[in-house]
């Protein structure tokens, strides 16, 4: 005869179900008992890892009711079909696995040094290259007019230009407005540099140090943080911290998404 062993806890002392969630790439879940916070980067047998928004990585055993998502109490599993996938880009753009970059367009975004290009193209490159995009930069805009006439922008190939601390008085608002194209668009942040775009938080820092004038402002920055006044390695430091739109300034956010969606329109 099997034997019956029924459940005598009371139902108000019952822990209530709770949904099974796959650990899919990118999900973002609190781990309950540290309150550790982060995406999905990895999950294997047994355990899931996850990087939090200044790059730290944990591991976690997928134990059941043991990460919150969305405020909820959920069981993490692991993923069913196959090796999980990023769902975003970067940019937070819907991914498209295995898609090819398209052919370049004829028209271009240019910014205004080798750091812009590089934080462009770290947080936005998978879109650019599914759209043709290609970015330039120009080691400043002192000779922008030229440029744009050199460039010969056109209905089908529009050009885009992100400035460097582009706010009412300035330098570059002056030069900026020595061009006027309907196929231009020019665009800035109010920031000195680029490298004030990176939010602090994602750096470590409680904030961008106030550089005296007269001083250059990378090596004032470095001096004021205490880090060596090599500014590449410093810059290599900053961008080894972006990891996505997340990590970046609403300011520089708003105004690439414009320049990609002005160069990419029919």
């Amino acid at each position: 005869m099997r034997s019956y062993n029924p459940d005598l806890t009371p139902p108000w002392k019952r822990s209530a179900p709770v949904p099974e969630v796959p650990a899919e790439v990118d999900l973002v879940v609190e781990e309950v008992s540290t309150g550790f916070c982060g995406a999905v980067i990895r999950c294997e047998a047994g355990t899931v890892t996850l990087e939090d928004r200044f790059g730290k990585h944990r591991v976690f055993p997928l134990e059941p009711r043991a990460f919150m998502l969305e405020g909820k109490v959920v069981t993490l599993v692991r993923p069913s079909a196959g090796p999980t996938r990023p769902t975003r880009t970067a940019s937070g753009s819907i991914a498209v696995p295995g898609a090819r970059a398209r052919v370049a367009r004829a028209g271009r975004i240019y910014v205004e040094g080798r750091h812009d290009a590089e934080l462009v193209e770290r947080v936005w490159g998978d879109d650019l290259r599914i759209e043709g995009v290609v970015v330039e930069y120009l080691e400043g805009i002192d000779d922008l007019p030229a440029i744009v006439a050199e460039f010969a922008p056109a209905s089908d190939a529009r050009l885009g230009i992100l400035v460097d601390h582009l706010v009412p008085g300035s330098k570059e608002s002056r030069i900026a407005a020595q061009v006027s194209s309907p196929d231009v668009l020019i665009v800035g942040h109010p920031y000195i540099d680029v490298w004030e775009a990176v939010k602090p938080s994602s750096v470590g820092i409680p904030g961008w140090p106030r550089v005296p004038h007269g001083q250059d402002w990378k090596t004032g920055v470095c001096r004021a943080l205490g880090w060596p006044e090599n500014t590449g390695a410093a810059w290599q430091h900053i961008l080894s911290h972006v990891h996505t739109y997340k990590d970046l300034e609403p300011e520089l956010l708003g105004r690439v998404e414009e320049l990609i969606d002005f160069v990419t329109a029919p």
